[in-house]
């Protein structure tokens, strides 16, 4: 299948919008979610995914600048109404009942447009919600706001500290806590890749050790003693990690008494799939674990897949179908959760999107 577009649509703008809720076990809730958002006129509901380790789903759906904006707000009401982040556990770092809405710019369209729509959409969440929200990547109101994991630091439970530091008062909203819903980050962003490996070992120690040694930002430097290593000014000394574009943490998934290095590939033209993967299976030899195959959360780029193919087969000239098949294989992507290209791909699921 392929994305063939006619004169007719040829200037219509496509959106993406990946919003994380804070909701991976109570598929009630997943449903209403995903129905608010599948029942918005000139919107695709791309893909839904949730995981009960990390209490989390992520949702893809794309379509119109206005349309998606209709939907994800939509989709904030019902999150809003049926999660208590007070009640909330689980393995993924999270600030908040909708946890991080990014819009992403995908044909005609540009990261100025996605900065409106996050702005907008944060406006009106705060708004109605008393939600405090937060701006990150491309639409960030200062550079320390730009890495979302800067925002997320100290989570839910340390959300009024946050708070009552006025380098950390939110782009929208009240500095005040709202124990139920917690904070909501939103921003423009381009394509990124979540992707997921999985290892044979219950360590979450060897989990984090891989994942903060392939990471960009890296770890901080210890001496002989596991002393944290800092400047003259106090700020810590970081060993760079070897992947550029890259964020890491190391997670450990109790259904399958095993852990993984969860990884979102922000550039993967810099940092391709295999090339992160080739890597945390070469630190994994180094602890003696196994790794077990891999996932991607949500959609992926045909071309990372094509990629992927033409490393595992030395570049030989084949078709695209076999060179998907090859990735899928050679990445053991089928291993933890099946993969079926037709659903996976974003290029494939466009033609699902009203124009």
């Amino acid at each position: 299948m392929a994305l063939y577009l006619n004169s007719n649509t040829m200037k219509t703008p496509i959106i993406e919008c990946v919003p994380n809720f804070s909701e991976g076990k109570n598929q009630k809730t997943i449903d209403a979610i995903a129905e608010s958002i599948a029942k918005v006129p000139n919107v695709a509901l791309l893909n839904v995914e949730s995981d009960p380790d990390y209490n989390r789903t992520v949702v893809t759906f794309a379509g119109s600048p206005e349309a998606v904006l209709t939907a994800a707000l939509d989709a904030t009401r019902v999150a809003v109404e049926r999660i208590d982040m007070s009640k909330h556990h689980g393995e993924h770092p999270r600030l908040g009942a909708v946890d991080v809405v990014p819009f992403v710019p995908l044909l005609h369209a540009t990261i100025d447009d996605c900065i409106t729509l996050a702005k907008r959409y944060g406006k009106d969440v705060a708004q109605e919600h008393n939600i405090p929200v937060y701006l990150y990547e491309y639409a960030a109101s200062a550079p320390h706001r730009k890495d979302l994991a800067s925002i997320r630091k100290g989570e839910y439970e340390h959300l009024s500290e946050k708070l009552a530091d006025p380098q950390w008062y939110p782009d929208f909203g009240l500095p005040i806590v709202n124990k139920k819903s917690g904070a909501t980050v939103t921003g423009a962003r381009t394509i990124l890749i979540a992707f997921n490996v999985t290892l044979n070992t219950p360590s979450i120690r060897i989990a984090q050790e891989i994942a903060s040694t392939i990471r960009e930002r890296g770890k901080p430097l210890k001496d002989t003693y596991g002393n944290i290593q800092t400047k003259s000014d106090g700020t810590v000394i970081m060993i760079p990690g070897t992947l550029k574009a890259v964020k890491a943490i190391g997670v450990y998934l109790q259904h399958l008494h095993c852990t993984q290095v969860s990884m979102n590939l922000v550039d993967y033209e810099r940092t391709p799939l295999h090339r992160a993967y080739e890597e945390v299976k070469k630190f994994a030899e180094l602890f003696n674990v196994e790794v077990l195959g891999s996932e991607i959360v949500g959609l992926v780029p045909l071309r990372a897949l094509l990629q992927a193919g033409a490393y595992y087969t030395n570049n030989q000239p084949f078709p695209d179908t076999v060179l998907i098949e090859q990735a899928i294989a050679s990445l053991g992507l089928n291993k933890i959760r099946p993969f079926n290209p037709e659903k996976k791909i974003i290029e494939y699921q466009l033609v699902n999107v009203p124009r």
